[in-house]
């Protein structure tokens, strides 16, 4: 499964961006996804994740109530909507497809995994 992600790019504070991600195909079973970002100089940390009937979602602490991550399995699609952007925003945001059904708060929970995009929030 390949994974393209885009709508990344600069926006100013406390604006917004909204993120998609299309798997190449649906995978054999019926798996989560999720967002993580790599923010400068730091490691790869979880952002938000849902589960395959999307009846379950799952964000870090730092995007409560900013964030807001949607699917839809007919387009094999993830997104991130993106509000009250911070510059402790910035970073390259990764999708990826879970292990399972659920929505795991770890890497080590996902298979397959985007190329990353670009999301830069001045000040």
């Amino acid at each position: 499964v390949q994974l393209q992600a885009s709508g990344g790019g600069l926006v100013q504070a406390g604006g917004s961006l909204s993120l998609s991600c299309a798997a190449s195909r649906r995978t054999s079973s019926n798996n989560g996804m999720g967002w993580f970002r790599q923010r400068p100089g730091k490691e790869r940390e979880f952002v938000a994740a849902i589960s395959w009937s999307g009846g379950f979602t799952n964000y870090a602490d730092s995007v409560k109530g900013r964030f807001t991550i949607s699917r839809d399995n007919a387009k094999n699609t993830v997104y991130l909507q993106m509000n009250s952007l911070r510059t402790e925003d910035t970073a390259v945001y990764y999708c990826a497809v879970a292990l399972g059904s659920m929505a795991p708060g770890v890497s080590s929970g996902y298979r397959y995994w985007g190329q990353g995009t670009q999301v830069t929030v001045s000040s």
